[in-house]
């Protein structure tokens, strides 16, 4: 039954979105197109859609970057979902790098088996170059990227679906210092009788010490999910200290339609914000009135959390990622509390497109 899955798995993996390569370029708005041509992988060019935040120009601030896999078909999904989960305030800003193939007439399906995959399979001569890509990628584009864009070299998010999410944890397992959270939508676990069991072992060995998550899905009408679940298991029974995981088989779900909720509750995995609890006396500091523009609004405490009122009618609950950072889970809405020079007590209240000063009156 295994090679049965394989056999199928293949095949799909390499006839995917083949009507797709027949449609006219068309250039995603806002977004931008670089070249690079690697020396890892032989003279091979790489063409990188890189989507930059709303704000980037005039901002002096560093950005994480997600790095997606396949972008010749997911960029679009990326840049889409990412508009999304940011306007309701689940990520942050972020630089956003869809990788795919150069040159003339490329042929992704045959590309990302030669760079996605760890091992050669005999049915595909051309696979089994994912360490030369991996090299591609800290050796080569990273230090493109970085050089480019104003990016946080410290938080890196890396995401694929198929062979790509078979990549993506691969990468996991053999260069955890790489990136500091992965995304794999309907992983090829069971590439080469399950060779990803190998390199987890080792990952395993070595006890890994960066801190990393890990976020995979699969379509429950997909013939893999069995397999999945097994990994996913197998996975959570190792009790990683500084790997924290969550996998999810998603209902009426088939192989390419995992993408949509596995990339986009994955994004809110990777940037999952804490949900402090301080004691009464820490959080009644922060309760008053204060002066935000021309209008006057509202902290209160009710049942244990901080509640802001921008006025009587308007309410959010306030989650504590730390002693000063607050945020609401209803909309992007987000409270750092200051301590001005004067001694006198306010707030920053980012909310989507803005940024306001708030200063206690009381």
């Amino acid at each position: 039954m295994r090679k049965i899955f394989t056999l199928l798995s293949i095949s799909l993996l390499l006839h995917t979105h083949s009507i797709a390569q027949e449609l006219p370029r068309v250039d995603i708005p806002g977004s931008q197109v670089q070249k690079i041509t690697s020396h890892m992988v032989t003279n091979q060019e790489y063409e990188l859609q890189v989507l930059l935040p709303g704000g980037y120009k005039n901002s002096v601030k560093k950005y994480p970057v997600l790095y997606v896999m396949d972008a010749q078909w997911d960029f679009p999904l990326a840049k889409s979902l990412y508009g999304q989960h940011y306007f309701d305030g689940f990520i942050p800003e972020m630089i956003i790098v869809g990788v795919t193939w150069g040159g003339k007439n490329p042929n992704p399906d045959s590309l990302r088996a030669r760079d996605y995959t760890p091992t050669k399979e005999m049915r595909l001569p051309q696979s089994g170059g994912a360490e030369n890509f991996l090299s591609f990628i800290r050796k080569e584009l990273f230090l493109f990227v970085d050089s480019k864009y104003k990016t946080d070299t410290t938080d890196r998010i890396l995401m694929g679906c198929s062979l790509g999410g078979l990549f993506t944890m691969y990468t996991l397992f053999t260069h955890p210092d790489m990136f500091t959270g992965y995304i794999a939508a309907s992983p090829a676990y069971g590439w080469d009788k399950e060779v990803l069991y190998t390199y987890e072992q080792k990952y395993f060995d070595s006890h890994p010490t960066r801190p990393a998550k890990l976020y995979m899905t699969i379509g429950d009408v997909e013939r893999g999910a069995p397999g999945f679940e097994k990994m996913a298991n197998h996975l959570a029974g190792r009790n990683y200290p500084n790997l924290k995981m969550r996998s999810k088989v998603l209902e009426n779900t088939g192989h390419s339609g995992t993408k949509t909720e596995g990339f986009g509750r994955g994004l809110q995995f990777v940037y999952e914000r804490p949900s402090l609890h301080f004691d009464a006396a820490a959080l009644n500091k922060r309760v008053g009135k204060y002066r935000l523009g021309s209008s006057d609004i509202e902290i209160k405490m009710e049942n244990s959390r901080l509640v802001c009122y921008l006025n009587p009618g308007n309410k959010y609950v306030l989650y504590a990622a730390s002693e000063t950072d607050y945020y609401a889970k209803s909309e992007f809405f987000m409270i750092h509390f200051l301590l001005s020079p004067d001694g006198s007590q306010g707030f920053r209240l980012d909310k989507y497109g803005r940024t306001d000063m708030a200063k206690k009156l009381d």
